[in-house]
């Protein structure tokens, strides 16, 4: 008779074990599904965005759903992966989509000539806020449009700075 209340004690525990990983493992899904496909959050640092992010690092949020409907303009913060470096995300600002033409300052730090272009199909040109220290568009031309990956909507630290990042152009 021990043998079987031992057997049944053990059955529940493996059971509960077995639905507390169920449990985590349901979680862990739609984790995943939010992260990739709806809304993922994003440290952003470096000196390219200042004032609009500080230099020592903001989390903002970044939302997926605009990019895959197409709903992005000019003026719209994003998330893009760099030309340069796939591994790495960066934070600029649209400042043209495919067709625009973009007029822009070759080398802000040392001479005032500017350049234009008209951005290709399937492409934008990004630009960071702080035009003397940002690798953007102006360095490696425009990018697909398939690398800009979210549309930066909201800051959620500092929370001094607590709130929607709006459209700036």
């Amino acid at each position: 008779m021990n043998g079987l209340r031992n057997l049944l004690k053990y059955k529940s525990i493996v059971k509960e074990a077995f639905d507390k990983t169920f449990l985590a493992g349901k979680l862990f899904c739609v984790l995943h599904v939010t992260n990739t496909y709806i809304c993922s959050p994003l440290l952003g640092h470096g000196p390219s965005m200042l004032p609009t992010l500080k230099l020592t690092g903001d989390w903002i949020l970044s939302e997926k759903i605009s990019i895959r409907l197409g709903k992005v303009r000019n003026g719209d913060m994003v998330t893009a992966r760099s030309p340069e470096n796939p591994k790495k995300i960066v934070v600029k600002r649209i400042m043209g989509m495919e067709g625009d033409t973009v007029t822009y300052i070759v080398d802000p730090k040392n001479s005032e000539k500017c350049r234009t272009i008209t951005v290709p199909k399937g492409h934008v040109w990004i630009q960071g806020d702080n035009i003397y220290s940002s690798n953007d568009s102006r360095h490696f031309g425009s990018i697909p449009y398939s690398l800009v990956e979210g549309k930066v909507f909201f800051r959620i630290w500092p929370v001094d700075g607590f709130g929607s990042l709006g459209q700036e152009v």
